[in-house]
């Protein structure tokens, strides 16, 4: 028993350094089985992020590669596939990074029961979050429902450093048979736009490595006075590796924090939206409910619209409201969207056209690269108002004023809507090779009136918020 292997399974957690499950299991000795599970809860995925994750899945099997162990893919229910692993290859333990997502966290208690009442070791390890999100508590044990004070409760703990890439991966004296990752076809829901998609991402534990250096280096002294401009670069885009694990949120942390202490200008600022991520993950553990009922139930009276046609045009960036549809459109050229463009076009589809913000929360889970559960949920039901920390009042933004704001010499509008550019580039006019060919769109058509006179949507919303009052 004292050479059995030990199974390893990844799930968002793509990467060797600080990887906390992944050290605790090199720290044996024992030989090592990394496994990638395509069970039905991945299967469930939307269409971009399950692309992206295959995206991740292959650059992280490379790497594992490089250091002399393999990543073995099998396909069906967790419980089911690790049992027949431990049968194959005679392991005396599974290992695995904890998720806090409902769903997931059902599945693996099943797998930990399962694999317990078989006599096989269960160990889950934390990694997915800074923190655990039941490690941050109130003065009274409770969990944070503000973010502010969450905030400087994160701010006041003692972080870990990061941990470094194990020396040694042991492999078995035998691997178990693999299934190949094509044949999963994990990018077939995207289509053609998969083309579009993938000359904007940076994938894999390296590539993560090197966003964060480039920030670090190039960008955070401007990030807090610009991070709002869409068309200015100065964000990090770590959310996308965040995502699948293909870096540490306590490695970004402690490259924040250094940069704090030498005194660079956007540092707070950028460790702060970090916490709002870790904010995220602790309301949906504490309260799974905001994934997908109003996290204020008097909210439940708000005559939000179910799906609609005008929801449909918010859907294709062909809302008649630039700084709304660039937003659409960059999500369809990139696979991301600025967060800037994510409130005002989220305040537009809740406020403007009075749709259900599970809507906007359901296309944004199958177009997003960067979808995560807790940080869509938070978003979209903050910008509804219907969730925590949401504004005292009504809040409602308006796109032109928001524009002239944030986009006032109209890079980030002309950079993505065609129709509006006297030459558009190649990001614009890429949005019409990426989107379904039933849409009909084509470059030369004529921009569309705006589905409903900001001013007329504005009071419509107030009235309707007014009337749920009452």
């Amino acid at each position: 028993m004292a050479e059995a292997p030990l199974i390893l399974w990844f799930r968002r957690d793509l990467r060797l350094t600080d990887n906390q499950m992944l050290a605790a299991a090199a720290s044996t000795g024992r030989p090592l089985v990394p496994v990638f599970i395509l069970d039905p809860e991945t299967e469930a995925l939307g269409a971009a992020p399950k692309w992206r994750l295959g995206l991740g899945i292959e650059a992280f099997a490379r790497t594992l590669e490089r250091h002399g162990s393999r990543l073995i893919l099998r396909r069906g229910p967790a419980l089911q596939v690790l049992e027949a692993l431990v049968a194959e290859t005679g392991a005396a333990a599974v290992h695995w990074s904890r998720l806090c997502e409902r769903s997931w966290r059902a599945r693996d208690a099943a797998v930990k029961a399962g694999l317990k009442g078989r006599g096989t070791e269960a160990v889950s390890h934390p990694g997915h979050t800074l923190h655990e999100p039941w490690e941050i508590a109130t003065g009274q044990g409770a969990f944070y429902k503000v973010y502010t004070p969450f905030w400087k409760a994160v701010k006041a703990r003692e972080g870990v450093a990061p941990l470094p890439a194990p020396a040694r991966l042991a492999a078995p004296a035998a691997w178990p048979a693999s299934d190949r990752l094509d044949d999963w076809r994990l990018g077939a829901a995207m289509n053609r736009g998969a083309a579009v998609v993938a000359r904007h991402v940076r994938v894999g534990e390296a590539a993560a490595a090197e966003r964060l250096a480039e920030f670090i280096g190039n960008r955070i002294d401007r990030y807090a006075a610009c991070r709002d401009q869409p068309a200015v670069p100065v964000t990090s885009g770590l959310s996308e590796n965040l995502t699948y694990g293909e870096i540490s949120a306590r490695t970004v942390w402690h490259a924040g924090l250094r940069a704090l202490d030498e005194g660079r200008l956007g540092a707070e600022k950028f460790l702060q939206e970090l916490v709002w991520r870790e904010f995220a993950w602790h309301l949906l553990y504490h309260t799974p409910e905001i994934a997908s009922r109003n996290w204020r139930p008097d909210w439940d009276a708000f005559p939000w619209r179910k799906d609609n046609p005008d929801a449909e045009r918010w859907r294709r960036g062909m809302t008649g409201e630039p700084f709304v549809d660039a937003s659409m459109r960059e999500m369809f050229v990139t696979g991301t969207m600025h967060n800037r463009a994510r409130l005002i076009a989220g305040s537009y589809l809740t406020k403007h056209l009075m749709t259900d913000w599970r809507v906007g929360q359901a296309w944004f889970e199958d177009c997003l690269i960067d979808w995560d559960p807790a940080s869509n949920a938070l978003g979209w039901q903050w910008v509804a108002g219907s969730g925590p920390d949401a504004a005292p009042y009504f809040r409602i933004f308006n796109p032109a004023t928001q524009a002239e704001k944030f986009d006032a010499g109209g890079a980030y509008r002309e950079g993505f809507v065609a129709e509006l550019a006297r030459r558009p580039g190649a990001r614009a006019l890429s949005f019409f090779e990426a989107v379904p060919r039933r849409w009909g769109l084509a470059p030369d058509q004529c921009y569309p009136d705006a589905v409903i006179p900001l001013a007329e949507g504005r009071e419509r919303a107030l009235a309707a918020y007014g009337q749920r009052s009452r």
